[in-house]
């Protein structure tokens, strides 16, 4: 692998072994029921029947789930807050081609037939500025620097890629307060990910996540779940007038 040849780089098949190895165990909490959601948008809705898929908790009552994609390319990831009966529904399309060639679709939701209290899961800038270091597994460390409304870096400080790095395009939103959906979309490697991560204990961050895409074969769809432990290491603050988050 040559750091400055993104022809040589690993597919994403190629960085799955072992990078599960920090997911949180699954919880059946949600095992059999159904869900219909509503989307605020008044856009067609999604109905989740409980089964094919897995599921995290991630806070009293708020749930990741990801449901099997199977050979499609399109995959759906779910936020169900069923304390406060919302809900974000993230849908991650394969592409013929374009750049990224793996896009995203952010759709706010309600759970129907719940009680639905407080915000709506929306977009945040909350992160921008922040420098993290997330730990999939003993072998596998990545540094994230969220940059603005549009953009992220990374940079691979263990693994398989170790000493790559790239900015790329990533979407945030706030789930509760401290708990945000992080989402990135790649634009060497035909991949996209989708993580709901808890940053309320700067020293002890936690992270649930998909990572989807396209195998070595460049035709094959591939796709595997993963955790990660994190740490803030440093946070910027932007003199007025230059925060990109005001932009």
């Amino acid at each position: 692998m040559t750091l400055s040849d993104t022809s040589t780089w690993l597919p994403l098949d190629g960085l799955a072994p072992g990078f599960d190895a920090n997911k949180a165990p699954l919880t059946g909490d949600l095992h059999g029921r159904a869900f219909v959601l509503r989307d605020d948008a008044g856009g067609p809705g999604f109905t989740w029947d409980g089964t094919e898929a897995e599921t995290f908790l991630v806070d009293d009552g708020l749930y990741y789930v990801q449901p099997h994609p199977g050979a499609a390319r399109e995959a759906v990831s779910l936020i169900l807050d069923v304390r406060d009966g919302r809900a974000l529904v993230v849908t991650t399309r394969i592409g013929d081609a374009g750049t990224p060639r793996v896009t995203q679709e952010f759709r706010p939701a309600t759970i129907d037939g719940a009680e639905v209290r407080g915000k709506a899961m929306a977009p945040s800038t909350a992160l921008i500025g922040r420098r993290v270091v997330w730990v999939y597994s003993e072998d596998h460390a990545y540094e994230h620097v969220y940059l603005s409304p549009h953009w992220y870096t990374w940079q691979c400080l263990a693994g398989p890629e170790r000493g790559l790095a790239d900015t790329d395009e990533n979407s945030v939103y706030q789930v509760r307060p401290g708990i945000h959906v992080f989402a990135w979309r790649e634009k060497v490697i035909s991949c996209a990910s989708v993580t709901i991560a808890d940053h309320r204990n700067a020293r002890a961050l936690r992270s649930h996540g998909v990572l989807f895409g396209l195998d070595h074969t460049g035709e094959d769809t591939t796709c595997f779940t993963f955790g990660a432990h994190g740490r803030l290491l440093s946070t910027t603050v932007h003199p007025a007038g230059l925060d990109p988050a005001e932009h």
